[in-house]
């Protein structure tokens, strides 16, 4: 080999050599973007997969993890759910009631039980025809105050009232203290028997004879009345005037919130969202 040869292939090695270990600015600019693109898709599954995983979001009205079953924190209560039947008002299950359970907001239910407790000493114990109550069932008494032909109940419950009545003088509206979760309505049983205690009408009457004020009943029913409303104030119960048998916790923890999922015992013990 002649030396101008040799010098031909020692320069056509260098040059092979050069060309494999060296990568051109545009070659690296697209393996960057290449790697950036990866890593990005990356972090979007990853992202993803959080997300998923994570609780959705609850909405305000739609949260009842403060709520709790009455009968868990007061065993011997009697609940008699008139809204989970169809005798009430309307004449038929009300939308809603997806279980005979009474729930309260658990303060609420803690100062009842105090209540209870008083009552009990007394040799009576206290039977709930209602406590929390949904939007959806106020919803169903609405669209049943707008059917002016179903008057099935009327002589039970408003004898002396036409439909549109109820809805102006306030026995009935669009919104209720019991869907804030911290409402209730009672009454007493006795303990001995297992009588109910006369409180001179029946629960959810629409009129005068339901109210505090109301005088033309006997003694024994104004003394009982007085009875109720007076163990439930001294434990931070507030009473309605035009129902007997109406009470709303002091401080209660949502004033200003109208809950709308079912009542459920279920939901309540599982922590389903629904």
């Amino acid at each position: 080999m002649s030396e101008v040869d040799y010098q031909l292939e020692k320069d056509n090695e260098n040059y092979t050599s050069s060309k494999v270990g060296c990568i051109s600015p545009r070659a690296k600019i697209i393996l960057a973007v290449s790697i950036m693109a990866v890593f990005i898709i990356i972090l979007v599954l990853i992202i993803l997969i959080v997300t998923l995983k994570k609780d959705p979001e609850i909405a305000p009205d739609m949260d009842y993890s403060n709520f709790v079953i009455i009968n868990d924190i007061i065993p011997d209560i009697i609940t008699e759910l008139r809204y989970y039947s169809s005798f009430n008002f309307v004449g038929e299950h009300i939308d809603g009631y997806e279980e005979p359970v009474a729930l309260l907001t658990k303060e609420a239910a803690e100062k009842l039980k105090k209540a209870s407790d008083k009552l009990d000493s007394m040799e009576y114990r206290i039977k709930i025809w209602d406590s929390y109550r949904p939007q959806r069932a106020v919803d169903h008494f609405m669209r049943w105050g707008k059917n002016e032909s179903d008057a099935k109940m009327k002589k039970y419950f408003y004898p002396d009232l036409t439909k549109k009545e109820v809805f102006e003088k306030g026995y009935v509206s669009t919104r209720s203290g019991h869907s804030r979760g911290s409402t209730l309505d009672i009454t007493l049983i006795h303990k001995e028997n297992g009588t109910d205690v006369d409180f001179g009408s029946c629960f959810d009457y629409f009129g005068d004879k339901a109210h505090y004020n109301y005088t033309e009943i006997s003694p024994e029913q104004k003394k009982n009345r007085e009875l109720l409303k007076k163990i439930m104030e001294e434990n931070d119960f507030i009473a309605l005037p035009e129902e007997w048998w109406h009470f709303t916790l002091k401080n209660e923890p949502y004033p200003n919130t109208y809950f709308n999922f079912p009542v459920n015992a279920t939901l309540i013990r599982r922590g389903i969202k629904k």
